[in-house]
């Protein structure tokens, strides 16, 4: 009867390594948040701009529309609240610019540490993110 000895498939896991696998995780977790916070601001685009065109179905331009601020909402005349829509607008779209670079920051550095752990890895590490 002939045994062949087992190969253990244990890889070596030096301290520089694990470091920047608990880097790459970390800048995941951020990259998920970024997203959800991309979505937060793309759908709140969304809602002023509907808004936007709500109040342009109006027909008499001197009526008072509620105007949310903070916790209350203000009576404004259309055009005032039509200013102010589009002042939100553009902060939130210059929002949505900030994030947006900030994950394609965060994806390049992601992009570097996964070349250098699959190189040295290879199949024994897994980077890739479970999409649903």
């Amino acid at each position: 009867m002939s045994t062949t000895p087992k190969t253990d498939k244990e890889v070596h896991i030096e301290l520089a390594d694990q470091q920047k696998i608990n880097r790459f995780a970390r800048l995941n977790n951020r990259l998920e948040e970024c997203k959800e916070d991309l979505k937060s601001r793309e759908n709140e685009v969304q809602t002023l701009d509907d808004a936007s065109t709500d109040l342009m179905m109006l027909e008499d331009d001197d009526e008072l529309v509620p105007y949310q601020v903070g916790e209350v909402f203000v009576s404004m005349k259309q055009d005032e609240v039509q200013t102010q829509i589009e002042a939100r607008k553009a902060e939130v779209e210059v929002e949505v610019g900030k994030i947006k670079e900030k994950m394609d920051g965060l994806k390049g550095e992601m992009s570097d540490l996964k070349t250098h752990l699959y190189a040295k890895f290879g199949s024994a590490i897994n980077l890739e993110a479970d999409e649903e």
